[in-house]
């Protein structure tokens, strides 16, 4: 029994993780195109992401403790679907978050950056339009569009979001305050190795050409962690309402019947059971 709820606990948990992390580059691709903003992450990097980095923590997740509210849960119907309502909402929230927060750690770098070239809004969005000239351009040159570091921005703030969303994913609904992350330690060496192996990309050279990406300065990491911190905050919030208001109506129900109440149906009330005595005497 115990194990068969540590299995459907970290099954919902490595789907939740899997599905944030796709929902996370769809929003991104998705947001980078509507607004017409330069690539902020290209296929290749995609791939390391999705086979690399990710995937070690998605397996490390198989050895979640089960919930601490596992047993106050109904049984789940063997037809009802893994992914509920509620966690689609979820997967959409931060979903949306991440796209935003990887799509402006791009354009921050390029606006505000004290080596950026502090472009305007504008620029980014005609970034098409710079070869053609124009007063609009004047001192600017095109070759800064070509600069890997608004898409080494965008990676790393990726990665490590869905390092911390990792983490996000060690409960359903448990706050990391009462499931610290030092409750799996195979998951704490599998974000270890992924942070490694992204340190690995990003400041070994012959890793920077195959992944147009370039080391970032203290200030650049600064402003990663600064922009990817709050899907923690974002998530607690999330698991926050779920416990008070979600899994209120699912609280488990007596899995026996109440006996004596079985009985109770069957049972004449007692005022006819002595009335039927008396009759009987007299």
């Amino acid at each position: 029994m115990n194990k068969q709820l540590k299995e459907n606990c970290t099954i919902q948990e490595r789907a939740q993780f899997k599905k944030d992390a796709k929902a996370m580059q769809v929003v991104c691709i998705f947001l980078t195109a509507a607004l017409g903003l330069p690539e902020s992450l290209i296929p290749v990097q995609l791939l390391w992401v999705n086979l690399v980095t990710d995937g070690l923590p998605a397996t490390a997740l198989g050895f979640n403790p089960p919930d601490l509210d596992i047993m106050e849960r109904s049984p789940r119907k063997s037809k009802e679907s893994l992914i509920t309502p509620w966690l689609f909402f979820r997967y959409l929230a931060i979903g949306t978050y991440v796209g935003f927060a990887v799509v402006w750690s791009a354009t921050w770098w390029s606006m505000h950056a004290s080596n950026g070239p502090h472009l305007s809004y504008w620029h980014l969005k005609n970034h098409f339009k710079c070869r053609a000239g124009g007063k609009e351009w004047e001192g600017i040159t095109c070759s800064v569009f070509d600069d890997p570091h608004p898409m080494t921005m965008a990676l790393s703030v990726l990665v490590t979001i869905e390092m911390l969303n990792a983490l996000n994913s060690l409960s359903e609904n448990q706050s990391l305050l009462k499931m610290p992350p030092w409750i799996n330690k195979y998951l704490l060496y599998a974000i270890t190795l992924s942070m490694s192996l992204h340190m690995m990309i990003l400041y070994i050279p012959m890793f920077n050409t195959v992944f147009q990406i370039c080391p970032l300065s203290l200030e650049e990491w600064l402003a990663v962690i600064k922009i990817s911190l709050p899907v923690i905050l974002l998530d607690e919030i999330l698991k926050f309402i779920a416990r008070q208001y979600i899994d209120r109506g699912l609280k488990s129900k007596p899995m026996l019947p109440d006996v004596m109440s079985i009985f109770k149906s069957d049972l004449p009330p007692i005022d006819k059971i002595s009335n039927h005595h008396a009759a009987h005497i007299d």
